[in-house]
């Protein structure tokens, strides 16, 4: 991790995680035993954030045409420091070098087993946090808790301690059938009730209590 003054950029693959909050699993648990399903999914869901949606704080986000709203997904990264092929808990959770807060924008969809890129992978709809906060400093990430304000209206608290698997397990689960390596990104997953956003409001993302994460804060426009 860097001293320097410069932003955070991922290195790596970002990777976003569905069904991992015990709410948003709930809110879906009739779905996942309908077909073409059938029983709820044994491994993490995971989706990928390209490079075109990388957006630092302070940046803005264009909201296309066809959608007057977006969700926001509040959620932070585990960044990778070392080849991440641990199968435990307790091993897999030194793989990782920091943590970082993140905003994962999306077009409202109904389609969590299988995340489209076209909904997910826009320009712009990753927010990325300046910098990343070392494992030292942020604690056991159970313990954290974002507020998401919009327009400096508290509408969502995420607090991840209601995940259906810790930061360390689900490290260790996605080990479980692919590797990650150094420089990716592993999102820890949203809340079920994302908020929804609209051309011309402030998102701005805190970690109560936590001054290593700074305020992450986009501004939402019309598409040209």
């Amino acid at each position: 991790m860097s001293n320097d003054k410069s932003p955070y950029r991922p290195e790596g693959t970002v990777y976003g995680v569905l069904l991992n909050s015990n709410d948003e699993f709930a809110a879906l648990a009739a779905q996942m035993t309908s077909p073409p399903y059938k029983a709820p999914p044994r491994a993490p869901v995971l989706y990928i954030k390209t490079a075109n949606t990388w957006n630092p704080g302070g940046g803005v986000v264009k909201l296309p045409r066809q959608s007057p709203d977006i969700s926001v997904g509040a959620t932070i990264g585990m960044l990778i420091g070392a080849l991440a092929t641990a199968k435990s808990g307790t091993a897999a959770i030194d793989s990782i070098a920091g943590f970082v807060l993140m905003n994962d924008f999306s077009i409202p969809h109904a389609s969590f087993f299988r995340p489209p890129v076209k909904f997910n992978c826009l320009d712009g709809f990753l927010g990325i946090g300046a910098q990343t906060v070392t494992p030292g400093q942020a604690g056991d990430p159970a313990r954290l808790k974002l507020e998401v304000r919009i327009n400096g209206a508290l509408r969502q608290t995420v607090d991840f301690s209601q995940m259906q698997r810790n930061a360390a397990q689900l490290l260790a689960d996605v080990n479980g059938f692919m590797t990650l390596r150094e420089g990716d990104v592993l999102m820890l997953g949203c809340g079920a009730a994302r908020p929804l956003a609209k051309a011309g409001d402030r998102v701005d993302i805190s970690v109560p209590g936590m001054p290593a994460f700074a305020t992450l804060s986009h501004t939402l426009v019309e598409e040209d």
